[in-house]
């Protein structure tokens, strides 16, 4: 730890430096050129071998640093996609820099570790699937452990998530002037608005753990035209796949109710993979909480009252063992994905805790390349693990 900590000065003014370029010209996914250029410049100046485009992907890379003789491989993650119309709500600029930070900060502290150090940049997170697609591309195929942690309103060793079907539905109408001859017409908006009733309908049927809820992406062009075209983007949540599907399958028969009603046609599509519910490695999750708790920040222990989201790391934890504790960064109960969160990924305070984490990540990570016993805990732990089964 001491070394590590004696490092971070040298570089925690590079961290805070890629963290607001990041911060202040946020990207979308699939779309991070900006913050793959900052984050492989740092890597590469540092004597990572830098590959980008990675899995097929135009803005995902790997760096990577080679010990000095055969060990396992670790992964540290990194996220840096924004938010539509909201910038960085989620804190991924912190996710970016940080991650960088760690795996920096092992290789620096032990040039010579066994094995292999990855630096992994894993973009859309946000409704892309980025690490699926890098899942499935073969980017994580030998990795033995991958790290990573999330900003959030309140520190966590670990927080269950939520299974995800990302659906585009588009309702296909008549076109015809509103006034004039609207009884030619049939609404393609009228059928988006039945369809959001149909689904409020539903809330009451379906389980307390699911989670229904999307946006209108184009309701027409003009009042006096009837919209021969709507679309919309829904989320359906369970917390389990098993559950997703089900809802699904509901949520298809309402639109397609909807459509019918309307006179108009629907088509449904998932636009992204569908993210996994977590699972999580608490023996590593424990030992990074152990060292954070030593620079003085503490970390609540996993509870399923805490609130959960969604992400792609979920899918990765199925395949290799991970964590994504939470590192609290606003005052508790600021909602993710707000303006407030926004600030607060910018503020110094942030920066200050995002540092500490990375010196606990890097430890850790150093502690799976290096510890046998260790890591062979972990193993066993992830092959222990079970996605929760479905009712």
């Amino acid at each position: 730890m001491d070394d590590l900590l004696r490092l971070l000065p040298a570089y925690r003014p590079t961290m805070d430096r890629v963290s607001l370029a990041i911060h202040g010209r946020p990207e979308i996914r699939f779309e991070e050129r900006h913050a793959v250029a900052e984050l492989t410049r740092w890597l590469a100046g540092e004597g990572f071998a830098v590959g980008t485009p990675a899995g097929g992907l135009e803005t995902a890379f790997v760096a990577r640093h080679q010990g000095s003789r055969p060990g396992p491989t670790v992964a540290v993650l990194m996220e840096y996609d924004a938010l539509p119309g909201l910038g960085h709500g989620c804190g991924h600029n912190l996710i970016a820099a940080g991650g960088a930070l760690a795996a920096i900060l092992a290789a620096r502290a032990d040039p010579d570790h066994p094995g292999t150090l990855l630096a992994v940049g894993t973009p859309a997170e946000e409704g892309g699937g980025g690490k699926i697609h890098l899942l499935e591309a073969g980017v994580f195929d030998g990795v033995d452990a991958a790290l990573m942690f999330h900003p959030a309103d309140r520190g966590l060793v670990a927080r269950h998530a939520l299974a995800a079907a990302h659906l585009g539905i588009s309702f296909h109408g008549r076109a015809a002037h509103a006034a004039k001859n609207p009884e030619d017409g049939r609404s393609a908006l009228a059928a988006v608005q039945l369809f959001f009733a149909a689904v409020d309908m539903m809330r009451q049927f379906v389980p307390a753990t699911a989670r229904l809820h999307g946006i209108v992406t184009n309701g027409g062009a003009a009042p006096n035209v009837v919209p021969a075209l709507a679309e919309a983007t829904f989320y359906v949540r369970d917390t389990t796949a098993g559950g997703v599907a089900d809802l699904i399958a509901r949520v298809t028969d309402a639109a397609n109710g909807a459509a019918l009603a309307t006179g108009c046609k629907a088509d449904i599509v998932e636009t992204a993979p569908q993210y996994a519910g977590r699972v999580h490695n608490l023996t590593m999750a424990y030992r990074c909480a152990g060292y954070l708790r030593e620079l003085g920040i503490d970390l609540e222990p996993p509870s399923p009252a805490n609130p959960a989201g969604s992400s792609d790391v979920g899918n990765l934890s199925h395949t290799v063992p991970v964590i994504h504790p939470y590192l609290q960064i606003a005052e508790r109960d600021t909602p993710g994905h707000s303006e407030p969160m926004r600030d607060a990924a910018a503020a110094p305070e942030a920066h200050d805790r995002t540092a500490l984490m990375a010196v606990a990540l890097a430890h850790t990570a150093l502690d799976a390349l290096s510890d046998p016993a260790f890591l062979s805990d972990v193993q066993a732990e992830f092959r222990s693990a079970r996605e929760p089964a479905d009712d």
